[in-house]
């Protein structure tokens, strides 16, 4: 067998020396059965090269023949990624990007995916977006997106988006740019970045939502989820109740609510603490009791704060005795840590909250309404005592709005 190879690779060099009409006695030289058997080792060699050679150094040895010859071919992955991907930009060498402005960074990466066709290194992407600080950066980095996303899916066969980790990357650099508009754009599953949105990039923008108490661009926000079906978290709850309440936005809280109920959202006792107290404070009782319920379906025990609801729940439905067993309750089964946050919300019982929910009230039914929460307050201090609980705090006196004693 070695000596027909020797044979044909003879003919092979003999016959690129001739003209390409060669005589047909030379092709007569060699058989058919000569032919096949090489044809028979070709197949063997690279069956043997791609799929049953030893891998040394990231290269495959592949013994021919059985022989002691030996040839080294490198893997496949190693002749395609050289030229598909790239984790340096050519030329670029050791040099970082720590010193340079977005528009350097962007002309970088434009100048690689444009003029170079070479995929630029993620971390030039990611110092891009670290160091967006203004809308001008903001409009630079949205500008760069689509090339990079076109580049990814033409050049480098990547149908998939970026992961949500630089979505949620993007999303924050616009908040701290000031450019939220631009954020919004990212929280779209169908866009032109190449971008991949979740919750958590929502919560970047409800955050700055918070801090301005910008019930709005909370609207916004929200629309935006339910058009792209984004999943609620229970942590979403927590940040759209603390600006609803913040903005004494009533109708948002119960609205939104209802939505995390009905979507089967796990809310968080911080979430169902701030829903029943401002219930409580808009005298809304027929809510206030629905929120237990559903509060009472996932957790047994009562906050501090949901239990003082349910007693001016009692209040307003001109219950003390009621008012006065909730309060005893959590009196004896908090730790004696929070027990002093039983005083003060006491405290805030019988001072604080009278005036809050009296305000809520019809101006025709607020005097006569005052009236009945002060008699019910005073039987609620009475209750207290008889039931052992023996706290020093001091009511208010609605008409002239002074402290009397207890």
């Amino acid at each position: 067998m070695y000596e027909k190879m020797q044979a044909i690779g003879l003919l092979t060099r003999r016959s690129a020396r001739v003209s390409r009409n060669p005589p047909p006695s030379l092709l007569n030289l060699v058989s058919m059965d000569s032919c096949c058997e090489f044809s028979s080792l070709r197949r063997g060699f690279h069956s043997a090269a791609f799929s049953s050679g030893n891998v040394h150094g990231g290269f495959s040895n592949v013994e021919l023949f059985n022989r002691n010859d030996k040839i080294q071919i490198p893997p496949l992955s190693m002749m395609t990624s050289s030229r598909l991907f790239s984790s340096e930009a050519p030329g670029s060498g050791s040099d970082s990007a720590a010193d340079e402005t977005v528009n350097e960074i962007y002309d970088k990466i434009l100048d690689s995916v444009v003029k170079r066709r070479t995929a630029p290194p993620n971390a030039w992407l990611w110092s891009l977006i670290a160091k967006c600080s203004t809308t001008e950066d903001i409009k630079l980095l949205f500008e760069i997106l689509p090339k990079l996303r076109a580049f990814r899916l033409s050049h480098l066969r990547i149908p998939n988006d970026f992961n949500s980790a630089l979505c949620r990357a993007v999303t924050k650099a616009c908040v701290h740019a000031g450019a939220v508009d631009f954020g919004m754009k990212a929280l779209w599953k169908h866009n032109l970045y190449g971008l991949t949105p979740d919750i958590g990039c929502a919560h970047q923008i409800l955050l700055h939502a918070k801090q301005h108490n910008d019930a709005k661009l909370m609207v916004k926000v929200i629309k935006v989820l339910m058009k792209n079906f984004i999943p609620l978290q229970p942590g979403t709850a927590d940040i759209i109740f603390s600006i609803c309440s913040n903005t004494d936005r009533w109708d948002l809280i119960s609205k939104n609510g209802k939505r995390f109920v009905k979507s089967g959202v796990s809310l968080r006792q911080t979430s169902f603490d701030m829903w029943m107290e401002f219930a409580a404070k808009k005298g809304d009782v027929e809510a206030l009791w629905k929120i237990e319920n559903w509060r009472s379906q996932t957790m047994k025990k009562h906050s501090v704060s949901t239990g003082f609801s349910c007693a001016k729940g009692f209040l307003l439905e001109h219950k003390p005795e009621s008012a006065a067993a909730i309060i005893q309750v959590l009196y004896q089964t908090v730790s004696d840590l929070k027990r002093p946050s039983i005083t003060v919300e006491l405290q805030k019982l019988v001072s604080e909250w009278p005036l809050d929910v009296i305000k809520h009230q019809n101006d025709d039914n607020r005097k006569a309404f005052s009236a009945a929460l002060q008699a019910d307050i005073s039987e609620l201090i009475s209750a207290l005592q008889s039931l052992g609980v023996r706290e020093n705090v001091t009511p208010v006196q609605f008409s002239e709005n002074e402290p009397i004693s207890s």
